[in-house]
């Protein structure tokens, strides 16, 4: 496990957040397809927390695309870096998170956040942040569609609707399980909204949450109770 500080001259306010959201937004790359599904490697990113603590514990599981078999797994923990603002929650976790990737022992491939890329107010989240700053192929999966709108997909797993910002598309619902709340798919960084929609169907074989998703929450809460002494 690795011991994160906050980084020196991290923003502490939220007019500096979004100043810094404002600079790396111009950087997002929206004309690469992206790795295709079911091929190389594919890594999972999550969070947890306690705030009472001041503690946040990052984990990076890195699984084969094809047989969805963990092949890398790393975890990091620091002080909580920013406080809790909707819409600047990447400042809450980025320096875990990239700390964790970095302590991978194989390259991650594509990326899978809990969270939003382009499906943010300011089309900047956590996963297009970390997208930008690694240089890395980025997803959002988010449990909820944040602020924006859809119609309900059709039943069958695979159907999809537009997230919309009023008529602007900025990723899609995406129903991973027959009859189950869909899930809200965004482009993070170098790939496009099609692959995103691909990887997400290709991590979720049996269950709602991408594998990337399920695996990566489980060990950040290890982590975070390693770290806390708390069951």
């Amino acid at each position: 496990m690795t011991t994160v500080d906050i980084p020196a001259g991290w923003p502490a306010t939220e007019e500096e957040a979004r100043a810094v959201q404002d600079a790396l937004r111009a950087r997002v790359v929206l004309d690469e397809p992206g790795p295709p599904p079911g091929t190389g490697r594919v890594t999972g990113v999550d969070v947890a927390y306690d705030d009472e603590r001041d503690v946040v514990a990052a984990a990076a599981v890195v699984l084969d695309a094809a047989s969805l078999d963990v092949v890398a797994e790393a975890t990091a923990v620091g002080r909580i870096s920013f406080p809790y603002v909707p819409g600047l929650l990447a400042f809450r976790e980025i320096p875990t998170v990239l700390a964790a990737l970095d302590a991978l022992p194989v390259p991650p491939g594509l990326v899978v956040c809990d969270g939003y890329g382009l499906a943010h107010p300011r089309r900047f989240g956590l996963a297009s942040h970390l997208g930008v700053l690694t240089g890395l192929p980025t997803i959002g999966v988010a449990k909820n569609p944040f602020t924006f709108t859809y119609d309900d997909p059709d039943v069958p797993r695979g159907s999809s609707s537009p997230l919309l910002a009023g008529d602007e598309e900025v990723g899609r619902a995406l129903r991973t399980r027959e009859g189950v709340k869909p899930l809200f798919v965004s482009v993070g960084h170098r790939t496009t909204l099609a692959t995103a929609c691909a990887h997400t169907l290709a991590l979720t074989p049996r269950f709602r949450l991408p594998e990337t998703t399920r695996r990566a929450d489980a060990l950040c809460r290890r982590a975070l109770q390693e770290a806390t002494g708390r069951s």
